[in-house]
């Protein structure tokens, strides 16, 4: 089987670079590289010049029209049977084809999606940030997990996710591409379900993703998914399960514990002072480290509330004041 990775890129350079080195070292060598330039300012040539002879790459340069555009340019470029998804900002470990390849042809699955892990070379931050997207004790388990995580059942039927997901030439050609939206890889699961092809977490193959790498940036990025969530809801009303609401319930049972601690008794806030070292102890035995531990605690209090609070504000917006659902319905209408 042949494999096509398709990334978009905009003006990442330096991670492109790291990309490239690490797809430089799969031991599995039947891929191609198919990398798009959405418009980038700080365009990657010289990066991709320089491993053109360790791999087959396509480097298509274009006008920025978003990342979901980028990608369907990629795959009506794509030359392999099954097309792999991968974020600039992702390092993959050097058996990831091999494991892929293997698992396919041992327990085929029309798309798939894997997990992600942290890399040793990241900075504290980005190993706090990792940690908050992928613990169990925030939303990590709606996410499908962690690479060695204590829990291994997700809280929800797995979506895979495009820094780490793939599918077969069968399902593009049948089902189309990615929604100009944000949710647009869960979108694109969903849809994939729904036209009767399979889809399996394979946790053997995981990428290192380095993701945001400042407090401010990784707030904006939840938020966005919160908001998302409700999009979603709208275009595929039985998407929506109870596990999507808990970081919007975690923001409202906060402000009550904080109002109720003022009014009442100072006591109740024993609750989030548990919480809070549940999440720091349970940080700090995974990553040895007691300055990520502390820090996994922001980045886990932020995950929370960035993602309740933009959930708030959408459910607000499209479901109680209707407003913006013109969009949705346009959405509708794109790869129905």
């Amino acid at each position: 089987m042949v494999f096509s990775i398709i990334v978009p890129v905009y003006n990442r350079p330096d991670e492109v670079s790291e990309l490239l080195e690490s797809l430089s070292k799969q031991t599995f060598k039947d891929f191609e590289l198919v990398l798009v330039e959405d418009g980038s300012t700080k365009p990657c040539a010289n990066e991709v010049e320089a491993y053109r002879a360790d791999m087959h790459i396509q480097y298509l340069v274009k006008e920025n029209t978003g990342r979901s555009d980028t990608r369907n340019v990629g795959m009506k470029h794509a030359q392999g049977d099954y097309f792999i998804f991968f974020d600039s900002d992702c390092i993959i470990p050097p058996p990831y084809l091999e494991t892929i390849d293997r698992l396919l042809r041992e327990n085929y699955t029309d798309c798939f999606g894997g997990p992600d892990s942290e890399h040793p070379s990241f900075t504290t931050m980005q190993k706090a940030v990792n940690y908050a997207m992928t613990s169990f004790w925030t939303t990590g388990g709606i996410r499908g997990g962690k690479v060695g995580a204590g829990f291994t059942r997700p809280m929800e039927n797995f979506k895979p996710r495009t820094f780490n997901m793939g599918f077969s030439r069968g399902v593009y050609d049948k089902v189309g591409g990615f929604k100009d939206m944000y949710g647009e890889d869960i979108d694109l699961s969903i849809r994939i379900g729904y036209a009767g092809f399979t889809t399996k977490l394979y946790r053997e193959a995981f990428v290192y993703h380095k993701r945001r790498v400042n407090l401010k940036k990784f707030y904006k990025q939840v938020h966005i998914f919160g908001q998302a969530r409700i999009n979603l809801f709208k275009l595929h009303p039985n998407s929506l399960k109870l596990v999507h609401t808990l970081p919007a319930l975690f923001v409202i049972g906060s402000i009550a514990i904080i109002l109720s601690a003022i009014f009442f008794t100072p006591y109740l806030m024993l609750l989030p002072a548990v919480y809070l070292l549940l999440l720091f102890f349970d940080a700090f035995i995974r990553t040895k480290r007691f300055a990520i531990a502390g820090l996994s605690v922001i980045t886990s209090l932020i995950q929370l509330c960035g993602y309740g609070t933009g959930f708030i504000k959408s459910f607000i917006e499209k479901i109680i004041l209707r407003r913006g659902l013109e969009d949705i319905e346009t959405l509708k209408k794109v790869y129905k």
